[in-house]
C-alpha cells in the first residue's frame, strides 16, 4: 500500500484548486489544527459522507506485564477516532 504524504497532499490540492502552494499549505493546516481542537474539548467533527472524527474513550482494566507476568493496572484514557461514511465506504469498494 502507497502511503500520501502531506506535501503530496499539499501538491495534489493545489493543482484542483489553482490556489498557491502556501495557501493550501495553510488552509490544511488550519483545518488540521481546528478538527485537533474540537475532539480535544469532546466534540465530534463530522463531514456528511466522508466520516466523522470523535473521541473514544477507553475504560481502565487489568492488564499483565509480558516480562514478569505481574498484573498491572491500565488507567482509563482517551484515543482519537475516525468513522468513515457511507460515500468514502463506497468510494474505496
Amino acid at each position: 500500500m502507497e502511503t500520501l504524504t502531506k506535501s503530496q497532499l499539499i501538491e495534489s490540492v493545489t493543482q484542483k484548486t489553482n490556489q498557491s502552494k502556501k495557501d493550501t499549505e495553510e488552509t490544511i493546516d488550519a483545518l488540521l489544527e481546528v478538527i485537533t481542537e474540537s475532539i480535544r474539548q469532546g466534540k465530534k467533527v463530522n463531514f456528511t459522507g466522508f466520516g466523522a472524527f470523535m473521541v473514544n474513550e477507553r475504560k481502565g482494566r487489568t492488564g499483565i506485564n509480558p516480562q514478569t507476568k505481574e498484573k498491572i493496572q491500565i488507567p482509563p484514557t482517551k484515543v482519537p477516532k475516525f468513522k468513515a461514511g457511507s460515500a468514502l465506504k463506497q468510494a474505496v469498494k
